[in-house]
């Protein structure tokens, strides 16, 4: 691959959201169109089983905060609090028990994110799948994703999560370097991670992903060559690598400002060429590259079965509805997007009040919707144009023209008729390149 299209002139990373997850950016979403929302979750669906419905379940408790983490999460809550939340979640998936937009309808996907759900006792998980499941039930999933730290792991618990229909495990591994683990504030260590693997392998999950970071702080590149090799000798059946950025909430952020420093991060053209090392690695033991993160396995997993890809991901990209439930989390449901509060004293105390704890919300136009499904598509590498043709009624060659002639003028896109494709290097800074599709008056909005 030609590395000068992944150059950049800074020498570290600067602090700033890079990594686009929905459309319009968060910052236009508003009080003003909660009741938008609502009403759209009382108004029956025209076709309940047309659009895959999905159900997030945000767990927000860690050991440790991560220095580079910029989630809604807490580290000083003690098993009550933990109690009061988890009945406060109950509550909320009570509260979306029988709405018309949801009636007949059942989850496609499910997944438990945070923060760390392995944070939860297995009895403490227990109760709350039992709560949620006196409105909510799940066996037909296609997929059950659950996110966990290493070093929150027994095997006895890693048998009550697979009890409870996960079908998907993934571990946050992050990095195989212990002083990289510590200075990124990670509460578990490399021993940790191989104990856990073991245990998942032996309890028999259909599917695990592992989770990487390149370019964390103290990364080096002998120290992330070795963290491929070791990742791959695990013989995942997949794995997602994500590229270090530093939001400015985050630990790295503040103490950067307080300094006057730029951030201790690798540059985004080393983080490119560290990805870029790591696919073709994984690519010549079989693994094929699905999107800007994530490396599959397509041959059956040791673990039996066969690797189905990511549910969650591809109905989201595709424009599935998703329920968000938790403190701070947000979804989208018949084109409206919607995010709950952010802080624990206004989610705990609205579902102590019977409601749902709602923030703000936006209801986007048909337009709004396409541009959403396309760049989130383009993650993949690759667009179909038929399939906004068919969906939309509308031709991406034409809306997107000057964004995709720019991309061809810089070598990072190639059309084929209906197959619009980024090249490896596209591929591989895709999150920067998105803004070009934005409307413009998105163009210079902040993006959370």
């Amino acid at each position: 691959m030609d590395l000068d299209l992944l150059s950049d002139r800074p020498t570290t990373t600067e602090v700033g959201s890079y990594f686009v997850a929905n459309y319009p950016p968060f910052s236009v979403w508003t009080p003003e169109h909660v009741p938008s929302y609502v009403r759209t979750l009382d108004a029956p669906a025209d076709d309940p089983r047309r659009t895959p419905l999905g159900l997030y379940i945000h767990i927000p408790f860690c050991r440790k905060r991560c220095k580079f983490c910029y989630f809604r999460v807490y580290t000083d809550k003690n098993s009550s609090d933990v109690d009061t939340y988890l009945t406060a979640l109950a509550r909320e998936a009570a509260l979306y028990a029988d709405r018309a937009a949801l009636r007949e309808r059942n989850f496609d996907f499910v997944y438990f994110g945070g923060g760390t759900p392995s944070f939860l006792s297995s009895d403490q998980l227990q109760r709350l799948i039992d709560r949620i499941s006196e409105h909510w039930l799940w066996e037909n999933a296609r997929e059950v994703t659950f996110e966990c730290e290493p070093g929150t792991l027994k095997k006895g618990k890693l048998e009550t999560i697979k009890a409870i229909g996960t079908t998907r495990l993934s571990l946050g591994i992050e990095h195989f370097d212990d002083d990289v683990l510590e200075l990124g504030g990670r509460a578990h260590r490399s021993p940790e991670v191989f104990q856990a693997y073991e245990w998942a392998r032996e309890v028999g999950f259909p599917q695990i992903n592992i989770d990487l970071i390149a370019g964390m702080v103290g990364d080096t590149e002998d120290k992330w060559k070795l963290t491929v090799e070791k990742a791959l000798a695990l013989n995942a059946d997949s794995v997602t690598i994500y590229q270090m950025e530093v939001p400015h909430n985050t630990e790295i952020a503040r103490d950067a400002r307080r300094s006057g420093s730029t951030t201790p991060v690798p540059s985004w053209a080393t983080k490119r060429w560290w990805i870029d090392y790591a696919f073709r690695t994984f690519e010549k033991s079989g693994y094929e590259v699905s999107s800007a993160y994530t490396l599959v396995k397509p041959s059956p997993p040791p673990s039996g079965g066969e690797v189905k890809g990511f549910v969650y991901r591809d109905a989201l990209w595709h424009g599935a509805d998703l329920i968000g439930t938790g403190v701070a989390s947000f979804g989208h449901l018949g084109g409206v997007h919607y995010q709950n509060v952010d802080t624990w004293e206004g989610y705990v105390e609205a579902l102590e009040r019977g409601e749902l704890p709602l923030s703000r919300a936006l209801r986007i136009t048909d337009r709004q919707r396409l541009i959403r499904e396309a760049i989130l598509q383009l993650k993949l590498g690759r667009l179909d144009a038929a399939y906004f043709r068919e969906k939309f009624n509308e031709e991406i060659a034409v809306i997107f023209a000057e964004a995709f002639g720019s991309l061809q003028d810089e070598g990072l896109l190639a059309v084929f008729g209906d197959d619009i494709r980024l090249s490896r290097a596209g591929l591989l800074c895709v999150d920067a390149l998105l803004p070009r599709f934005f409307e413009k008056e998105f163009h210079n909005v902040r993006y959370t």
